[in-house]
């Protein structure tokens, strides 16, 4: 589903530790993701996300981690393995038209779309799944880098998602960019 993808190479900078003193997992995603959960991650890349949320959803969780690239995914597993987290993540391949999720309908607690939206050609099928794979009053997480995204194009993006079916939560600011939680209704 992406015109615009994040180069490979780019995965092992984006996943590199240090990040962490810009971006907290742990402070993004904490607030939204409890043990137990379903999450789904869009744009997983190699993982800098996912493997925080893997310990968040502890092992009675499940993340369903995707994206468009092989090797942003083998790169993902292989940090998974060394992590001893696998068992609780489902990579999935998607191709450019769909996120392949239809067998999630209704079954996601949360959803976490980083730095990725900006990337997607068609956001409007974009959040449509998405808002068919959350349960009903489930949250999405939509965070976009600053320095791609100005404030007029999230705010179409965040008209995209409204018209798709979510209601807008609050949005949020952090040194990596700018967020939008928002609820499904319906």
């Amino acid at each position: 589903m992406a015109e615009r993808v994040c180069p490979v190479w780019l995965g092992y900078f984006l996943a590199n530790p240090v990040r962490k003193l810009l971006e907290s997992p742990q402070k993004i995603l904490g607030p939204h993701v409890q043990e137990g959960m379903t999450v789904l991650e869009p744009g997983c890349a190699m993982g800098f996300f996912t493997l925080p949320l893997a310990r968040m959803v502890g092992p009675s969780g499940k993340v369903v981690a995707i994206d468009l690239q092989e090797r942003m995914l083998a790169g993902l597993e292989k940090r998974l393995r060394k992590a001893g987290l696998g068992g609780r993540v489902e990579t999935r391949l998607c191709d450019k038209q769909s996120l392949g999720i239809d067998d999630l309908k209704g079954r996601v607690d949360f959803a976490a779309a980083l730095h990725l939206v900006h990337e997607v050609p068609d956001k409007e099928g974009f959040f449509r799944e998405l808002w068919q794979a959350l349960k009903p009053g489930a949250n999405l997480l939509m965070i976009e880098p600053r320095g791609h995204v100005s404030a007029a194009e999230l705010e179409r993006t965040c008209a995209l998602a409204r018209e798709a079916g979510f209601g807008l939560e609050k949005e949020l600011l952090n040194r990596g960019g700018r967020g939008v939680v928002f609820k499904r209704q319906g």
